[in-house]
């Protein structure tokens, strides 16, 4: 007996496997994940390597060939490709799509360990790292003021905005863009420094030696201690022109400070990248999503989040959200609906038109939602 004759001689029975059809659906789709690319975790492995006041050349040279030469081996390596600018040098091996890419990154990171005696001594540590697909920003939130510095505005979004970020419901990481840190900025005068025949690594060297946290132990006694706490750093600019860069000698009797040969000043650490929102200078905060989150939910939440925020910035900083991927996906949703409808709504129409019978035109009505529904059992 076929399922057809067997639904049309027990209407009950068909009726309770309809209903149990449309159950587990409902179900189903409740526990579906919506993103807008399907997880993807390829077998990509990064090296970073930061090589400080180097040009490209010396990068391609010193740093990325030797590590290409050592990467190439790898069992596995699908396309070796590699970006050598000024103080950076970026590698991405990018592996077979069979090759698991926790094995591979630590294949990766064992090459890497082999050459690193090659390497020049004063470079930072190489970081590898896999490529992971939900690792981009989904949402960036821009923080701009007319009456607060950039220093200022980077300041409130650490310190205040991203820890509140970090504890949204599917928020896994947020990344800021276009900071600029507090720095304490020495400036010097290059005649200055030819007169008293000082070179930058001389001032530099002054700054290590002078300007340490000194651990200076404890004081014991039979019925108490306490802890020494010297204050040998220096926080102020005027400590910092007061550093000693030649001491006296017979020919030169008076030392040499840095208030001789320059300024110093409270500045951005660094300048070289900056953000723009509106034609206005701004710091952008950009929310990563967990990879099995929910975008639609993360900026619902963030968007409730966003006036209590704002509330607590002070007066003449404003933030703004600047870009919501998630809102391709909200309206691609509302697109499958509304093409669903008029297809049930077409379907009915042209049933009706040609048979002139309502009640096979009711029959569609009950066997499209079921047949849909059920499929988000098969999708889950």
């Amino acid at each position: 007996m076929r399922i057809s004759e067997l639904c049309i001689q027990r209407p009950v029975f068909a009726t309770v496997m309809s209903l149990t059809v449309m159950l587990i659906g409902i179900v189903s789709y409740t526990r579906l994940p919506v993103r807008e690319y399907p997880k993807i975790d390829e077998p990509v492995v990064t090296v970073d390597t930061t090589y400080r006041g180097a040009s490209a050349e010396i990068i391609e040279s010193q740093i990325t060939k030797p590590l290409e030469d050592s990467l190439a081996g790898i069992e596995g390596v699908d396309v070796l490709s590699s970006i050598s600018r000024a103080e950076n040098s970026q590698i991405s091996v990018r592996f077979k799509i069979e090759r698991n890419p926790d094995s591979a990154a630590s294949d990766v990171r064992d090459r890497v360990a082999r050459v690193r005696s090659k390497l020049p001594q004063t470079i930072e540590e190489p970081v590898i790292a896999k490529v992971e697909a939900d690792a981009n920003p989904v949402i960036w939130v821009a923080f701009s003021s007319d009456q607060h510095s950039p220093l200022e505005v980077t300041d409130v979004a650490s310190r205040i905005v991203k820890p509140r970020l970090q504890t949204l419901p599917g928020a896994a990481d947020v990344r800021i863009f276009g900071d600029r840190k507090f720095a304490m900025r020495v400036w010097l005068d290059r005649e200055r420094l030819a007169a008293h025949n000082l070179t930058p690594a001389d001032i530099e060297d002054a700054l290590r030696k002078q300007n340490i946290e000194v651990p200076a132990g404890r004081i014991e006694s039979v019925q108490r201690e306490f802890s020494v706490v010297a204050q040998t750093d220096l926080g102020k600019p005027e400590q910092f022109e007061q550093v000693v860069v030649r001491a006296p000698t017979a020919a030169s009797p008076y030392p040499v400070k840095i208030r001789d040969i320059g300024r110093v000043e409270i500045g951005a650490a660094s300048e070289r990248s900056s953000v723009r929102f509106n034609g206005r200078s701004a710091v952008a905060l950009g929310v990563i999503k967990q990879a099995t989150a929910n975008p639609l939910d993360l900026s619902r939440a963030l968007r409730a989040e966003l006036p209590r925020v704002t509330r607590d910035l002070p007066q003449g900083m404003e933030a703004r959200i600047a870009y919501d991927s998630s809102i391709f996906i909200e309206r691609s949703i509302e697109a499958v609906f509304t093409t669903i409808g008029e297809a049930i709504l077409l379907v009915v129409l042209i049933i009706f038109f040609f048979l002139r019978n309502v009640r096979a035109t009711l029959i569609p009505l009950v066997t499209i939602p079921v047949s849909l529904v059920g499929a988000f059992a098969i999708m889950f």
